[in-house]
Parts: C-alpha cells; structure tokens; sequence
C-alpha cells in the first residue's frame, strides 16, 4: 500500500473512531464496471453479515453503483473492508 493509501485509510479510522459508536451501521458505497462478476465479488465479501445491498446500473450502462448498508463492529472494521474491496479491479470507493 502507498502512503497516499495509509494517510487516506488512516485519517478514515481517526474520523469514523471520534465520530461514530460502535457497533454501527454504516454505508459503504462502490461504483463498478457493470461486469457481473465484479458485482457478484463485492456481495460475497459482505455475505453473511446482514448487509442490505442496492445496485443501480449507470444510465449507459457502463458502470454500476453498489450500495451496502451494514452494521460494522468498529472504524478498523470499516477500514479493512475497504482494503479488502481494493483488490477488486475497477472499483472506486466513495
């Protein structure tokens, strides 16, 4: 991982730690290419955790917003989700 990664995941932590009581529910969201199996990748990695997850296909057609609401156990969960997404080719997390 980069230092532009590790400063950027680091402030998240120092953010979601002072904002947030956890356990909580948060709301991670991704846009994609619009490839199935990009999708189907990013369900299976909340599986089993109770996640309510929403795609909206871009109006092209390109590209799809995925949406998951789920309730994390604390900031460092939250952030090594997202380390873990970061493996997914394409995906961009916001």
């Amino acid at each position: 991982m980069d230092k532009k990664s590790e400063d950027f995941y680091r402030r998240l932590h120092e953010e979601l730690a002072g904002s947030t009581t956890w356990p909580s529910e948060y709301l991670f969201k991704f846009i994609v290419p619009s490839d199935p199996e990009k999708i189907k990748e990013i369900e299976k990695a909340f599986d089993q955790m109770g996640a309510v997850i929403e795609t909206t296909q871009s109006k092209t057609g390109k590209y799809t917003s995925v949406s998951i609401n789920v309730t994390m156990k604390s900031a460092q969960a939250v952030v090594d989700k997202y380390i873990e997404m970061s493996t997914i080719e394409g995906i961009i997390s916001l």
